[in-house]
């Protein structure tokens, strides 16, 4: 039999079904195809930051399909310095430059842009570099996506956390997400957790985050985090990647892989973590990462054990945790890398997610 494709068309406000569709729903036992495809574009990594209590931006760019989310990855240095050197943001923009940090709530459509964002605290390292991946996502039903942005001031105290949600719209899926802390100057603050979860009381309107295996959650929340404390004008972001108001997505699937390893707990050493997409969870479109007091799925989210505690990276992957390169589409693996500052970090963990993604098509 004849592969039938359920396609739609807009009539005004309103999706109507085609002739095709109408086929689709008559004929029992149609085979339906995941049409989701997904590149990752990376330009490599820029040098920086190369000055104390400051911050490097740099940018991965869709030439094709549309962003569903993305990660950055650092080269650390050696040393005492390597402790001060910290992911800030990792986020969508609207043209490779400008960040979204106006009026919350939806604030962009179809982005092909991804910024990934290096800071420093006291101390620099030639060997830092800073390094954008975007997931550009193609699909016969995906065909548009809309950015949600939440944000919330702090922290300011020392070792607290400032936890905000971004929720996608009704009737639309989550796809991906991001985090940002500013400023750069506060060399304590930055973004130690970016991970999916739900805007529902069992999640804690989204201080518990989404658990291995589950399907669809529809949040995406930030954790800023202020080591050293001080700042009266810091400002946590949380973005959410979400598919396009008017696209019924009821066939969609998006699926949670998710891991968590202990440590590191060591003063100046790092730990990494990767989880993937299994057989049939469709595939990778994204993921996320936290440095953590563990147990983040089952208990609201609490801080690491040490106030220099950090994110290094969180990037699509090979099974061993390397990095994918540019242009790769078969990338099924999420590794999160995280790093202590210069005091040792008891009750510390590292956690990963993946977001793996079938359209239903």
């Amino acid at each position: 039999m004849a592969k039938v494709t359920l396609r739609s068309h807009m009539v005004g406000p309103v999706a109507v079904l085609g002739l095709s569709a109408l086929l689709a729903v008559a004929v029992p036992g149609t085979a339906r195809a995941n049409t989701v495809g997904v590149t990752v574009k990376t330009p490599g990594a820029t040098s920086g930051p190369g000055a104390a209590f400051a911050e490097i931006s740099t940018h991965a760019d869709c030439a094709t399909g549309l962003v569903a989310g993305g990660g950055v990855n650092q080269a650390i240095g050696t040393g005492s310095a390597s402790n001060g050197n910290h992911v800030m943001g990792s986020e969508p923009s609207s043209n490779g430059s400008s960040e979204y940090t106006g009026t919350a709530g939806v604030v962009g459509t179809d982005v092909t842009h991804w910024l990934g964002i290096g800071g420093t605290g006291g101390a620099t390292d030639a060997a830092f570099s800073t390094t954008p991946y975007a997931t550009c996502l193609t699909s016969n039903l995906v065909n548009h996506t809309q950015v949600v942005m939440n944000k919330a001031s702090g922290p300011s105290a020392a070792s607290t956390v400032n936890l905000v949600v971004a929720t996608c719209p009704a009737n639309t899926i989550l796809l991906g997400g991001g985090a940002r802390a500013t400023p750069a100057s506060i060399g304590s603050l930055k973004p130690i957790a970016s991970f999916p979860t739900f805007n529902d009381a069992a999640h804690d309107y989204g201080q518990k985050a989404a658990a291995d295996g589950a399907t669809n959650p529809n949040s995406w929340a930030s954790v800023g985090w202020n080591g050293g404390g001080g700042g009266t004008s810091n400002v946590t972001y949380a973005y959410a990647i979400c598919s396009g108001s008017g696209i019924n997505v009821s066939g969609a699937t998006v699926k949670v892989r998710y891991s968590e390893v202990s440590g590191p707990t060591s003063a100046t050493t790092g730990q990494t973590a990767t989880v993937g997409c299994g057989g049939g969870d469709g595939k990778l479109i994204s993921g996320g990462a936290a440095v953590s007091g563990g147990s983040v799925t089952t208990t609201d989210f609490t801080g690491p054990g040490s106030g220099g505690d950090h994110l290094n990276g969180s990037f699509p992957s090979g099974s061993t945790g390397s990095p994918v390169s540019d242009g790769t589409t078969t990338a099924a693996y999420w590794t999160a890398f995280s790093h202590t500052g210069g005091a040792s970090s008891p009750s510390t963990y590292t956690d990963v997610w993946a977001l793996c993604a079938d359209d239903g098509v």
